[in-house]
């Protein structure tokens, strides 16, 4: 349980409206499960973000910081810690010729959306992906040939220790679904985008037509974290996964899609634990039938 020094302390940094104890991270999922964070603070500045960090750095409080958790998966347990959510408080957006200028919590999606309303190609693969844009940098996000290696020039974002960071493309060393800041302890704060002038026609024919192909091969009706295993090199996670005869396995509440076997999805009432299960069991019976380690794009929070 946080005490009430760090709950003072952070009502200093954020109005007390934007701190929320013992607050269900099912609600903040788009699995929509998980118990209790000790705290989630809402984030709106990355002023207030430099602020918070160096301070729980200082006091070596465990923390994370999230986007809108398409990505992460909740123990049923809770997290024993701070939960910084950097969302819809801290989301602005601005264009300027080619460049596109997003704060960490701006959804993909609406970038995107962005990008059309002023003729700029480059984002159409991110339509309908739910994830914020800070997250997205953190794990090269991307579908259908596109990823945002491809569209990123520079990538603000603050340390633990309060330093101010700005990392041009080289910098971030993106590869396959990952950049230098995964694993590490910076929360981005600001993304610079280049795209290229197109024709909005075309740039809105190719979204309709991805989002076409997404209603048809994906379950967008059941919350889950979209693709649930990374690609292995030389195959498709959703290809070995139907071949192990895994397609429709399911625990509690928890489902192997039978529309698309490389994501797991929540039929309504499962559990952290439910799916944590599943995906253990994906995972070793490819592993016997294929000889491939499939690993998990999602992140995992708290103790399962």
């Amino acid at each position: 349980m946080i005490s009430t020094a760090i709950q003072e302390i952070l009502r200093e940094y954020v109005p007390e409206e934007q701190i929320h104890l013992r607050e269900p991270m099912a609600a903040h999922t788009t699995f929509r499960v998980g118990g209790p964070a000790d705290c989630l603070v809402e984030v709106d500045s990355a002023e207030q973000l430099q602020k918070i960090l160096l301070y729980l750095h200082r006091v070596e409080y465990p923390y994370v910081v999230v986007g809108n958790g398409s990505n992460l998966l909740v123990s049923d347990k809770g997290y024993e810690g701070i939960v910084l959510a950097v969302g819809r408080r801290m989301s602005a957006v601005t264009v300027d010729g080619t460049q596109m200028r997003a704060q960490a919590g701006g959804s993909m999606a609406q970038l995107s959306q962005i990008a059309l309303k002023n003729g700029l190609t480059g984002l159409e693969f991110a339509s309908g992906i739910p994830g914020t844009i800070g997250g997205g940098v953190v794990m090269n996000a991307g579908a259908y040939g596109g990823e945002l290696a491809q569209v990123v020039q520079e990538v603000q974002v603050v340390g633990d220790d309060g330093e101010i960071w700005c990392l041009d493309n080289e910098t971030m060393e993106f590869g396959y679904r990952k950049s230098t800041l995964r694993g590490k302890r910076f929360a981005v704060t600001e993304v610079r985008l280049a795209l290229t002038p197109g024709d909005p026609v075309q740039i809105k024919a190719k979204m309709d037509e991805l989002a076409a192909q997404r209603r048809t091969k994906q379950p967008l009706e059941f919350p889950s974290a979209g693709s649930t295993f990374k690609r292995p090199e030389g195959y498709y996670a959703g290809e070995l996964i139907m071949k192990a005869g895994m397609r429709g396995f399911q625990v509690g509440g928890a489902r192997v899609s039978d529309k698309h076997c490389g994501f797991v999805i929540n039929t309504g009432n499962a559990t952290a634990s439910d799916v944590m299960d599943v995906i253990c069991e994906v995972k070793q019976r490819v592993k016997e039938c294929f000889g491939v380690e499939l690993e998990p794009e999602i992140v995992f929070l708290g103790d399962f």
